[in-house]
């Protein structure tokens, strides 16, 4: 352990010195991660059995899944503080111990009504673990190594959910929807065991009281944009209940804003944006997370309904894009250590773009797989090497003391910029879709054609009873929805290409060396 050991909780955290303990906390740390992020998506292949469970709708199982991330999103920021406030060990473990028995509790659901209540306990102990997870490794471990840990923790973030979501579909197929929850109970535990004896117990001396009003408006905030940007895709744009909510979260956000910059000890120092790292590093993550989303929206119905296959195979088709992000991840810090964390970042961003060209030109019905691969393996890796001096380049924009805001950030910007994604590319492949339809469904009857409007999987649905026009929908519906894709993605092209160009005028000059002691002292 460091020279500078902690002899009692009110210091900054130590570096730690012993390599084995690093160890420890790289391992308890990111166990603890892959638990969060991986019940993230994994509740995403039991929606059939949830229905039949519980008499639910569809729209009460979306809620079963959403809340989750909508709690998360919510407390991320508030509880990010928490953290260096009350301690990171005592907020972990606490965590932990919510999260585990939240897991349970959704495990041996009798009602839906107690499943939502577990799914929103889940959020809560979620949203104490995973800000903490990456503070505890900027504020322990030295330069170099913490470069190597940073990388490692984007790793288990950005493909965690992919690999989460194979166990889970593994699981429902080979025995119930309840298994689901015994990988992030067992992750959980794993974490605790680790953790206890390895995590330092280390908190920052707090200035001023908590921001109670900022973290409310931040709380206001996230809930309104999740919510808004999940329901809008089903609702539309222009549903009185998506207007209202993304009203109230633009006043929330603009009252947070003017309080943070007014009052003393501020939840997040807003005037830390104009940083290279910070502004450079959020706007990077929350776009490519919102491309990685809307990709992932269109590859399942492709898989599934274009190319026949089923859910688990789906699923294992995305694994080549995770594996590779996780690979990349690694590789990223000495990446950045030859060519910069500016050079890194657009390097990234120029495969990840390359990857979207080339599922845009390559796609088609009669390709298959072999269509999609090689984008695939240009995104991963793209977004592998961008993500983590991304990471890094906004834990090391925030002085010491605010290690879990700034961890907090990192991680709301990920889920914000997931949900963004879904709804705008998937709007981007419905309108395709339906534009691209018209036309190819003349002579067939009218409510055979309007169900197909409705998107490629009713389409596929409804061609099993519509007798002599059952090809005719089935090859409309599928040419369409590739067509549909290609808008989507060469939107997003565009979109990589526009913040590649940001990046590199914006982006952070030199990799940062360690987290700053004072906003005095932030690095650029």
């Amino acid at each position: 352990m460091s020279s500078t050991a902690m002899s009692g909780a009110d210091t900054t955290a130590p570096v730690i010195d012993d390599p084995r303990r690093r160890r420890a906390i790289l391992w308890a740390v990111c166990v603890a991660l892959m638990a969060v992020v991986a019940s993230v998506s994994g509740l995403n292949v039991a929606q059939p059995q949830l229905a039949v469970t519980f008499d639910a709708s569809q729209g009460q199982v979306l809620w079963i899944i959403n809340t989750y991330t909508l709690t998360l999103a919510a407390l991320l920021l508030p509880l990010g503080a928490a953290g260096d406030r009350w301690g990171r060990k005592p907020v972990l473990v606490a965590g932990l111990a919510v999260f585990g028995v939240a897991n349970v509790a959704a495990a041996l659901a009798p009602v839906a009504g107690v499943m939502l209540g577990a799914r929103l306990l889940s959020g809560i102990g979620a949203a104490m673990i995973m800000p903490v997870t990456l503070s505890v490794i900027t504020s322990s471990f030295p330069g170099t190594e913490r470069s190597k840990a940073i990388g490692m923790w984007t790793a288990v973030a950005g493909g965690g959910g992919i690999l989460g979501m194979y166990l889970s579909a593994l699981l429902v197929d080979v025995a119930s929807w309840r298994w689901l929850f015994a990988l992030p109970v067992v992750l959980t535990l794993a974490a605790v065991l680790i953790g206890v004896r390895a995590v330092p117990n280390s908190r920052e001396a707090a200035r001023g009281r908590f921001d109670l009003p900022g973290a409310l408006a931040s709380v206001v905030a996230a809930v309104g944009f999740t919510y808004a940007l999940h329901e809008a895709p089903a609702r539309g744009w222009g549903d009185p209940a998506v207007v209202l909510t993304l009203v109230v979260a633009v006043v929330a956000t603009a009252v947070f804003v003017a309080w943070e910059l007014r009052t003393p000890s501020p939840l997040l120092d807003i005037r830390n944006f104009r940083t290279r790292g910070l502004s450079s590093g959020t706007t990077l993550l929350l776009v490519l997370f919102g491309v990685q989303g809307g990709v992932s929206l269109v590859l399942y119905p492709f898989f599934q309904v274009v190319l026949g296959w089923s859910g688990l195979l789906a699923t294992l088709g995305l694994m080549p894009m995770a594996l590779l992000m996780m690979a990349a991840s690694g590789v990223a810090p000495r990446l950045a250590a030859r060519i910069g964390v500016r050079g890194s970042m657009v390097t990234g961003l120029g495969l990840a773009g390359a990857g979207l060209a080339l599922m845009a030109s390559l796609v088609s019905v009669s390709g298959g797989y072999l269509g999609v691969l090689p984008g695939l393996i240009a995104m991963g890796l793209g977004a592998g090497l961008a993500m983590t001096p991304s990471t890094e380049a906004i834990t090391s924009a925030l002085p010491r003391e605010q290690q879990g805001v700034a961890s907090a950030l990192n991680d709301l910007t990920r889920e914000l910029g997931a949900a963004l994604g879904i709804a705008l590319l998937g709007g981007l492949l419905v309108a395709g879709y339906r534009n691209a339809l018209r036309g190819r469904l003349d002579g067939v009857p009218a409510d055979l054609a309007a169900t197909a409007r409705e998107g490629v999987a009713n389409a596929a649905a409804v061609s099993q009873h519509a007798d002599g026009h059952a090809e005719r929908i089935m090859t409309a519906a599928q040419e369409a929805f590739v067509a549909g894709w290609q808008q989507a993605m060469w939107v997003g092209v565009a979109v990589m290409a526009a913040l590649a160009l940001f990046v590199a005028f914006r982006g952070p000059t030199r990799a940062p060396a360690s987290v700053t002691e004072s906003a005095d002292g932030t690095t650029h």
